[in-house]
């Protein structure tokens, strides 16, 4: 019989049953590609992660991303929960500062912060992303529109335009004039794969909102990923990082608050999750993006077969 331990945690929350739920396998030896994405498949979160030992005498650990529909190069949420998991794990002894993580982009650097008064409990991580590559303007607003059976009037793409934004994954950025079209937005599979198709990527679409509300976020927001096997992620972090961009090179986001964004998101699954986001520009140009937040550890259990 096969066993293999899995720690399972809320990530981008404070609070149990908020945030997006991870499943980490601390010790997966012996798990080949395609039980690992079976086992992801089972359990049926947006991401779960395999930590094997390093492949690079950089990193510490090499972590392997799957959602139920196939392994991710990076992603936001997995790179935070896995930290918070080998904390609990002591894997990362209390203290340390930084981890590099071998992810499928390479060596990626999370910072680490313990709780106040040197406590054993990590408190707050936060991983470092690719600069960003920023596509085209979409022209054919309505496409956009359509993609998520919403008027073109909801868009605010007057003053800020519907585009592909990556920092290692690429996602389309759907702007909206205001939370209740957040809310609204639902997905036109048909509209969203034609659209998606034309621009070249998979079917991974952002939508926002900057709207005031009385949760103090910068963005209010929603993704959807059907193309990942994810219908709606209550949190994506390797799109917060493109959002963060996108917020400040549209002049969303004056500089001087650039590091210091929250992406509100997962509001409308009833699964709340505080997304920080901090975007360092030098001489104009973005050089610096982090994504970052808390996690619980809710449970943990044994798959067996």
């Amino acid at each position: 019989m096969n066993e293999f331990r899995y720690i399972h945690l809320d990530v981008f929350t404070d609070q149990a049953f908020g945030g997006n739920q991870l499943a980490v396998f601390p010790q997966p030896a012996g798990l080949d590609t395609a039980t690992m994405q079976v086992i992801t498949r089972e359990m049926n979160y947006s991401e779960c992660t395999f930590v094997f030992p390093p492949e690079d005498p950089r990193t510490a650990v090499r972590v392997r991303i799957f959602t139920p529909g196939r392994e991710l190069p990076m992603a936001g949420h997995p790179t935070i929960g896995t930290a918070f998991a080998l904390a609990h794990e002591g894997v990362i002894p209390p203290g340390q500062e930084e981890i590099v993580f071998g992810l499928g982009i390479g060596p990626t650097r999370v910072r680490l912060r313990w709780e106040k008064g040197g406590g054993p409990h990590l408190a707050f991580a936060e991983m470092q992303q690719l600069p960003p590559t920023f596509g085209e303007p979409v022209a054919d607003i309505g496409a956009a529109a359509a993609a998520l059976n919403l008027e073109v009037r909801d868009l605010a793409a007057s003053r800020s335009p519907v585009q592909v934004v990556s920092c290692g994954v690429p996602f389309l950025f759907v702007p909206l004039a205001t939370r209740d079209a957040v809310d609204r937005a639902m997905v036109d599979q048909a509209a969203l794969t034609r659209l998606c198709r034309a621009l070249g990527i998979a079917e991974e679409v952002f939508v926002f909102s900057t709207e005031p509300g009385t949760d103090g976020a910068t963005a209010y927001s929603r993704m959807f990923a059907p193309g990942l096997g994810v219908t709606e992620d209550p949190a994506t972090g390797s799109a917060s990082g493109p959002l963060g961009c996108y917020l400040v090179r549209h002049g969303l986001v004056p500089l001087a608050q650039s590091g210091h964004i929250v992406s509100m998101q997962g509001v409308k699954m009833q699964r709340p999750s505080r997304i920080h986001i901090a975007i360092g520009v030098e001489r104009d140009t973005i050089a610096d993006v982090r994504v970052g937040g808390q996690a619980v550890i809710v449970g943990e259990g044994v798959l067996r077969w």
